[in-house]
């Protein structure tokens, strides 16, 4: 009926398809990119809500905001506001949980917040319109990053660099290590040695379970 409004899950649904076909990508593209399968591409744009990596996921493929994907917010672009004093570019806070830990299971798609960055600090970070916040859960990264922590993650940056910290997916779980790669497999290390290293496997064989979803360029933390 005219003016009826839909619901958020077919919202979200027309708004992926509707970004889809304006980058004309074919649906099995994304799946492909995403490390998805197709018939999970085809259930999002039937209306089911993605987890919060998955939006992560397809939020870069699109090139287009994760809160304008999930929630109809702003503009399909960056995020980038101006201000008279300086341009600021209104950063989401995820729902996921990063795991310092054994790892935290995925528990949606929201967007709880949004944190105002000038944009020059985040341009000298890396990509502005990539940049979405995380909270950590759990002690393998102390002292360094505590549990609790909210680390600003670059998805653009998912190249591993030696001795660098990223938040990578191993199937549906989020975890915070140091990544580094040797011949034929990536190591995801702990900063707290109680923890032992993860290891997957790397270029062409690693496999779709895993991946580097942005290096952390920055945290943040609450006294009480």
């Amino acid at each position: 009926m005219p003016g009826e409004k839909c619901s958020p899950e077919r919202a979200f649904a027309r708004r992926l398809r509707q970004r889809r076909e304006e980058l004309g990508l074919r649906k099995q593209e994304i799946a492909r990119r995403a490390g998805l399968s197709l018939t999970t591409i085809q259930q999002y744009e039937n209306g089911q809500l993605p987890k919060s990596l998955h939006a992560l996921a397809l939020a870069e493929i699109l090139n287009c905001s994760l809160d304008w994907l999930l929630a109809g917010r702003g503009d399909a672009g960056d995020g980038l506001y101006d201000t008279p004093e300086t341009r600021l570019v209104m950063v989401p806070l995820a729902e996921a949980r990063l795991s310092a830990g054994t790892g935290s299971l995925e528990t949606g798609g929201d967007v709880l917040r949004h944190y105002a960055f000038r944009w020059d600090f985040l341009r000298r970070k890396g990509n502005p319109g990539q940049m979405v916040l995380l909270r950590v859960s759990g002690d393998s990264m102390q002292p360094r990053i505590l549990h609790n922590d909210v680390v600003l993650i670059d998805q653009s940056r998912r190249d591993p660099e030696p001795g660098r910290i990223y938040a990578v997916g191993v199937e549906d779980m989020v975890y915070l290590k140091v990544v580094n790669a040797v011949p034929g497999r990536l190591v995801l290390s702990s900063i707290n040695p109680d923890y032992p290293p993860i290891e997957a496997p790397a270029g062409e064989q690693m496999d779709t379970a895993v991946r580097i979803i942005g290096k952390a360029v920055w945290v943040g933390r609450e006294l009480e």
